[in-house]
């Protein structure tokens, strides 16, 4: 007896041990322990290198961030005066033994630009687009059971290579995979849901399966779907031949009962594991979160989401984190995605580039809808305005179709993810080249993925519109960038075209949400921009008559480095397009009240084409006494009263004729302002600005306070210079400074000023309109975080967080 308990708890135990050793061996963070040398230098690759004189960090890692501006710099205005050049990366580790006979892959997130990577002094290739991710196979070249030397060279010296901010260097996660020669491929499990109903859905898994040995192999392929609470849903099995140095693909349909259907309101996931076993063995296996739901796109419905029209409130986004550059934290993915969605932006394309896992996964998660977009061009350089001589016109031919379809494959699992856009206003577009190359692409994705429509963003700058139809019919859906008012006499020529609007100018929220709402032929708009991003500087700022003049293609606008046509600034604040363009398409918000910056005297305000007129959620403008200001209010009520100081301004209608704002005029003096939303005669809800003293506190407010100790976690921390009764001074201009204390660094400082070119990587900043913002990340030991905050004239302000395991 005992002997046959001794055996059942070996197999037991020796089970357990096995898929533990899988789920820790499988996927291996590689992000830890770089070194890294700004330079070049071609012995680099060489195993017996020296490098213990580079700097060790841990990536993601951008190292433009880290620079100084410049206007001399020759990424320019494009690529917000931040150094580029070439950079290195080496990394030393150990091969255990019991990874003899295994296949060893190294897995780059992004890495920004013309990578090429060796492995022990042999190169395995170079990937040049930077937002693509890549893999290579490590096996070969591997020495097991001792150390070994992973190198990657960054060359992002060609420049201009791209109209926004880039960065520099391995910006994105690094892993290992670790499998036996038969395994389920990088990228193998595709999930679909090609029934939906509430009652219950089909979901459909097609697994692609490797055998890298020499001989056939015969394997069993079990897919086991689960829930929230873990709980099983449905499961499948299938006896598979595998032919020798071969793979195939496994379609499995599993039925759910009573699915959770995904949607922005309520983004339910589920869990698929697909696990290989050979025998009792268990070989290989991967989990895969997706969720239920189903689309559908026409001119006479819309965009129908689980059989419901979906009107899409859209914000374009680059993939820069502000103040921490390209690098992609999961945390800082993350906060963009929250920031979006608090924003009241059900919506989001990402524009221009592939985005990271991270974002995606934070989409899914939050309930944010996606269009995942390949790259800015095809064959024609971008040169319009200003040359991008080394932009992915060099590289499209050879490298179109593995770009795309990795896009694809990559993020094929998203329930997010709508549409794939294939590019942004190409410059040959009027060509019939380019119909053919729009019709290469889009075979490409279909080649992966039939369930979503193919899309890009089309607009005109003086060539007529009709000539596009040949391209457009080439499309499932249509972009169009700032040409919504072409869309009417559009879908009379062509009615059964699906049009959304890719891009469109700030200023007209209304205008476009007028278009959406009252036509199923045009399903959403998408703003330029949802944030704030760095690049394309100026593209969206005011300026009084006197200043340098004109849009940002037309001359550098140093010191200005970053768009500012965001609806969310850097830090993460709203400016008040923000609320309007949310009250439009919600319910969740329906009085907002600002106030107009007032002009000099003798002196206009003047926006560019993408920029508003400054307006800030502040009644405190000394030197103003006595004079005219205005006052804008947001209102989704049948009128709107205001109130100074308890007397009463006027009462205006703000109802959809009115466009759901008025403007009030009067006389500045300090108090209390207020705003009253009223239907019929009743008031239902208010809204004040009080008159700030001088800053004379310092408050602190983190977004998270407790961390992981993983080197990885990211607390934002706001600062607002406020006086005693805690009032935001939006005057103050204080010059911060910071310390930190405990298992925590700084790693990045902002405010929304982006003529401010202080470094972003930094202990000290100015205050903007009384705010600012400092990142903090984890280490990886636990305690606790305080971090300081000193200002000489009013003293200090301190914040502790806990960094947990």
């Amino acid at each position: 007896m005992k002997l046959y308990l001794a055996i059942f708890l070996i197999l037991i135990f020796g089970c357990t041990q096995t898929e533990n050793q899988l789920s820790t061996d499988r996927k291996q963070n590689f992000d830890t322990n770089w070194r890294f040398y700004l330079g070049d230098d071609t012995d680099a690759s060489q195993t017996d290198f020296n490098d213990e004189s580079w700097r060790t960090l841990d990536l993601p890692h951008d190292w433009s961030i880290e620079g100084n501006f410049d206007p001399a710099n020759p990424a320019g205005n494009d690529g917000a005066y931040l150094p580029t050049g070439i950079g290195w990366y080496r990394k030393h580790f150990e091969v255990p033994q019991h990874w003899e006979g295994k296949k060893v892959t190294v897995y780059f997130g992004g890495v920004y630009m013309n990578s090429e990577v060796f492995i022990n002094g042999q190169s395995l290739g170079v990937y040049p687009y930077g937002y693509s991710s890549f893999y290579y196979d490590l096996t070969p070249y591997l020495k097991i059971g001792s150390e070994n030397t992973i190198a990657v060279r960054v060359d992002n010296s060609h420049q201009k290579n791209c109209r926004w901010y880039s960065g520099s260097g391995i910006y994105r996660h690094v892993s290992l995979i670790v499998t036996d020669p038969i395994h389920i491929a990088q990228w193998g499990v595709a999930i679909t849901t090609p029934e939906v109903s509430e009652q219950e859905a089909t979901v459909e898994i097609k697994t692609t399966v490797k055998n890298e040995t020499s001989s056939k192999q015969e394997i069993t392929l079990s897919t086991q779907l689960t829930g929230n609470e873990q709980e099983t849903l449905g499961s499948d099995e299938a006896k598979v031949e595998l032919e020798a140095n071969s793979e195939q693909e496994i379609i499995q349909n599993i039925t759910v009962d009573e699915p959770e259907l995904w949607t922005p309101e309520t983004p339910d996931l589920y869990s698929a594991t697909v696990s290989i076993k050979k025998g009792e063995q268990l070989i290989d296996k991967t989990n895969h979160s997706f969720g239920i739901r189903s689309i559908e796109f026409s001119a006479e419905k819309g965009f129908l989401l689980n059989g419901k029209e979906v009107l899409l409130n859209g914000g374009c986004v680059h993939h820069d984190n502000g103040c921490l550059g390209a690098a992609a934290y999961d945390r800082a993915e993350e906060r963009k995605a929250e920031l979006l969605k608090e924003a009241g932006f059900n919506a989001v394309r990402t524009s221009h580039n592939i985005p990271s896992e991270a974002f995606l996964d934070a989409c899914d998660r939050l309930g944010l809808v996606v269009i995942d977009e390949a790259f800015d061009g095809w064959r024609e350089m971008k040169s319009t305005f200003t040359p991008i001589e080394h932009d992915y016109s060099t590289l499209f031919d050879k490298w179109y179709k593995t770009d795309v379809q990795a896009m694809v494959k990559r993020d094929h699992n998203h329930p997010s993810i709508i549409m794939w856009s294939i590019g942004n206003e190409i410059i040959e577009r009027t060509s019939p080249e380019a119909v053919e190359t729009a019709r290469k692409l889009a075979k490409a994705v279909k080649e992966i993925d039939t369930t979503r429509p193919v899309t890009s963003a089309m607009t005109t700058w003086g060539q007529g519109w009709e000539i596009f139809d040949p391209l457009m019919a080439e499309h499932d859906v249509c972009g169009y960038n700032y040409q919504l008012h072409e869309a009417k006499a559009d879908h009379k020529r062509v009615p059964d075209r699906i049009i959304f609007q890719s891009e469109s100018y700030p200023k007209d929220a209304f205008f476009c949400w007028d278009l959406v709402k009252d036509n199923s032929y045009i399903i959403g708009d998408f703003v330029w921009t949802a944030i704030d991003y760095l690049g394309e500087s100026g593209i969206g700022r005011w300026y009084y008559e006197g200043d340098v003049p004109g849009e940002h293609w037309e001359r550098d606008l140093y010191p200005w480095h970053a768009s500012y046509c965001g609806d969310i600034d850097l830090t993460g604040w709203r400016k008040p397009i923000s609320h309007y363009r949310s009250m439009l398409y919600n319910e969740t918000e329906k009085l907002y009240m600002a106030v107009r910056e007032p002009e000099q005297k003798d002196s206009k305000i003047i926006t560019t084409m993408w920029g508003t007129w400054p307006t800030w959620e502040s009644w405190t403008w000394p030197g103003q006494e006595g004079k005219d200001i205005e006052v804008e209010i947001y209102s989704k009520y049948e009128k709107v009263r205001l109130y100074l100081n308890d007397e009463l301004i006027g009462e205006k209608a703000t109802g959809r004729n009115e466009e759901f704002k008025t403007v009030f005029t009067l006389a500045y003096q300090v108090g209390d302002l207020v705003a009253v939303g009223v239907d019929g005669d009743k008031e239902i809800e208010r809204t004040i600005l009080k008159t700030a003293g001088q800053a004379s506190k310092i408050k602190l407010t983190a977004d998270r306070t407790e961390l992981k100790a993983d080197g990885q976690d990211l607390s934002f921390i706001t600062i607002e210079m406020t006086d005693e009764a805690g009032i935001v001074d939006p005057n103050a201009a204080n010059r911060l400074h910071f310390e930190i204390e405990g298992p925590g660094t700084i790693i990045g400082v902002a405010s929304g000023d982006i003529k401010d070119t202080d470094p972003y990587v930094a202990n000290s900043r100015k205050a903007f309109h009384g705010r600012a913002l400092v990142v903090v990340k984890s280490t990886k030991n636990t305690g606790t975080i305080t971090l300081k905050v000193k200002d000489t004239s009013i003293g200090d302000a301190e914040l502790k967080l806990t960094a947990l395991d």
